[in-house]
């Protein structure tokens, strides 16, 4: 892994964009990874169908925090279609570094949990 994306991910993770919940917000969503431990919610302000504002909290390994603040700054302003297409290689190519498979959950948690909000789900179907 380069130093750059290491410092990339570092600095999301200790500095995070984003990070923090809305007051009354339109959408929001909450999941945790059991096998590790970490856990994000998102918030969701809506204009129309577009994200206005989004905020992310929670705990967890620096992939899945530095993750959480990468996804809120790639689609704030997008809309609610947009997010909805997005895959999981868009937010593993945004990270930049090279994630393991034991790590891919970590890393593509938040993104589940923004398109559970997107859907706006309140649980996670069965």
């Amino acid at each position: 892994m380069s130093d750059l994306y290491r410092e990339h991910i570092l600095d999301h993770y200790q500095h995070p964009r984003n990070y923090g919940t809305l007051d009354h917000p339109d959408r929001s969503f909450e999941d945790s990874n059991p096998l590790c431990g970490d856990r994000i919610r998102i918030d969701l302000k809506l204009s129309g169908d577009y994200i206005a504002d989004i905020r992310f909290s929670g705990r967890g390994c620096a992939i899945s925090q530095a993750a959480a603040s990468i996804l809120t700054e790639m689609v704030k302003g997008k809309s609610l279609e947009e997010v909805k297409a997005l895959g999981a290689q868009d937010l593993l190519e945004e990270l930049g570094v090279p994630i393991s498979p034991a790590r891919r959950k970590c890393a593509l948690l938040s993104l589940k949990v923004l398109k559970a909000a997107a859907y706006g789900l309140n649980e996670w179907p069965s």
